[in-house]
């Protein structure tokens, strides 16, 4: 951690119509749970002013149709898109099945907004249902997620001393 007792607020939202999103979800927060508290949620029950308070989120989706998000996740990515917080640092992760053309389509949505408005740190796509190696995959994530926030908070401090 950067030279302060501060632990990051960290959250992770997720819409899942499987369950395999939601299982990549739960092994997303315990690698993130390593670092802090962490609050999960499914999009339909997150409250609105997480977004405002999160230092670190993880977003999850599953792909809908011809690579597009599901319409619950739509709503959150508008959400997240007019925050525009650069110094929200994010992670874009969800399962998907190579079958289809756009696998993980959602995910490439998520992460393209995620670039543009936040500090996104990892993406992660799973195909189908989360398997033992996927654990490692998200402590990667998070541990990629930390550096990019202890880097900001250090960048902050700086600019502010």
């Amino acid at each position: 951690m950067a030279s302060t007792n501060y632990k990051p607020r960290i959250a992770v939202i997720y819409i899942s119509v499987s369950g395999h999103t939601a299982q990549l979800a739960l092994q997303m927060a315990g690698a993130l749970e390593h670092y802090g508290r962490v609050e999960i949620h499914e999009v339909c029950s997150m409250p609105v002013a997480l977004l405002r308070e999160v230092d670190i989120l993880a977003v999850g989706t599953y792909t809908w149709d011809s690579g597009e998000l599901p319409k619950g996740m739509e709503e959150v990515y508008e959400d997240i898109e007019q925050l525009g917080r650069k110094e929200l640092v994010t992670i874009a992760f969800g399962t998907g099945d190579r079958f289809y053309p756009n696998f993980c389509g959602g995910v490439d949505l998520l992460r393209d907004m995620l670039y543009v408005q936040t500090t996104l740190a990892a993406v992660l796509k799973v195909e189908l249902a989360p398997q033992p190696k996927d654990k490692e995959r998200c402590t990667l994530a998070a541990a990629r997620a930390i550096e990019k926030w202890e880097h900001l908070l250090k960048k902050n401090n700086c600019a502010h001393a």
